[in-house]
């Protein structure tokens, strides 16, 4: 999740785009979201929407300027049997769910999540109470962040398939961003890793004997607390530069480091695992890498504005890692205590590089 696909009116011009001759499969997500830039053409006769835009495609949410104000959007899907399976995941779960994930990218940016926009294709055979507990599990969420649900739409369809945009705004004159790390900068992370993908393993059938063990990685995985407040708190302390960990630390930090053109190193022993994970899990520190999921925010500053953020927020900070000039084709490194190089692939979910047969949820 994150990695939406925002739009800007006029922004089709199918006669200059070229299409490769591949399967949107082989092109997988990322490029087929470079594709569709590829596309977009900037009009610039008279007062056009593309003259109030800030962010456009390649963000955690689109910005846009009206008067004094900047609007966030974002939208995201899940669909059964790729992100969930409704034998594992409760009705109320999904609906936590469906708008956390919403939020985190609006948290991402530092803004206030306002408005959610939900659209809803479902099967006819489904209880009309199933969708009643959906709604309640959304709303007991959106009730700790004054998150009205204003709209949307319902279809009928043969799988369950949920989408939802929010809508918010900056809490001043600046927002968050992937473009904006520059070498020399600190790479931090809020709270701990791995929880979420440890707590996915166990869903698919990893054996976890303590129920309350068993507890806290469901939470994790299925009802995950969006930093809002984190968000705000680091605008204020000066950081610019932020992404939310849905894909996996390795392959979100490389989503910064491409459109901040710069590389990363990350020292793995300093990634913060949770210490659930590292008791229970052999492969704790490839979750933290790779797992994704967890909503915490990764963020990059200079070493003054971290020491001023790890003080103003109430949730642990840990700097991993620093960011360099961009040098190489490889722009995320891992490197152990000694400075040596560690390999690891680039993990985390692509969409079409995951298919159907490799879903996401169990």
């Amino acid at each position: 999740m994150g990695h939406s696909l925002y739009l800007p009116a006029r922004m089709f011009n199918t006669a200059s785009a070229i299409i490769p001759a591949m399967k949107v499969s082989e092109l997988g997500e990322f490029g087929l979201i470079n594709l569709i830039r590829s596309a977009v053409r900037y009009d610039g006769s008279g007062h056009t929407p593309w003259q109030e835009v800030l962010v456009g495609i390649g963000d955690d949410a689109a910005a846009w300027r009206i008067d004094d104000h900047i609007l966030l959007a974002t939208t995201d899907t899940l669909v059964q049997d790729i992100h969930f399976n409704l034998d594992v995941i409760s009705w109320e779960e999904l609906g936590w769910k469906v708008l956390a994930v919403n939020l985190s990218d609006i948290a991402a940016m530092g803004g206030i999540p306002k408005y959610a926009l939900l659209s809803l294709a479902l099967p006819g055979e489904l209880q009309a109470e199933d969708i009643s507990r959906f709604a309640n599990g959304m709303m007991e969420l959106a009730s700790d962040f004054s998150v009205a649900l204003v709209g949307g739409n319902i279809a009928a369809a043969p799988n369950v398939v949920i989408t939802l945009t929010i809508i918010g705004c900056s809490r001043g004159e600046v927002i968050l961003r992937r473009s904006t790390a520059c070498p020399g900068d600190q790479i931090a992370v809020t709270g701990y890793l791995g929880l979420s993908a440890a707590g996915l393993e166990m869903l698919k059938g990893r054996t976890i004997s303590d129920p309350e063990t068993s507890s806290i990685l469901r939470c994790a995985h299925l009802r995950p607390k969006p930093r809002i407040e984190e968000g705000r708190i680091l605008v204020e302390q000066g950081v610019r530069t932020a992404i939310d960990i849905s894909d996996g630390l390795v392959a979100d930090l490389d989503h910064i480091c491409e459109c901040s053109k710069v590389n990363a190193r990350i020292k793995i022993e300093q990634v913060p695992v949770h210490p659930i994970v590292t008791a229970n899990f052999a492969d704790h520190q490839e979750l933290a890498l790779s797992g994704g999921e967890d909503y915490e925010l990764l963020f990059t500053a200079d070493q003054a504005t971290v020491a001023r953020a790890r003080q103003a927020l109430h949730c642990p900070v840990t700097v991993i890692g620093d960011i360099g000039e961009e040098q190489s084709a490889r722009r995320v490194t891992l490197v152990d205590r000694r400075g040596n190089t560690v390999p690891c692939g680039q993990g985390g979910w692509e969409h079409f590089k995951h298919g159907i047969a490799e879903a996401k949820f169990p």
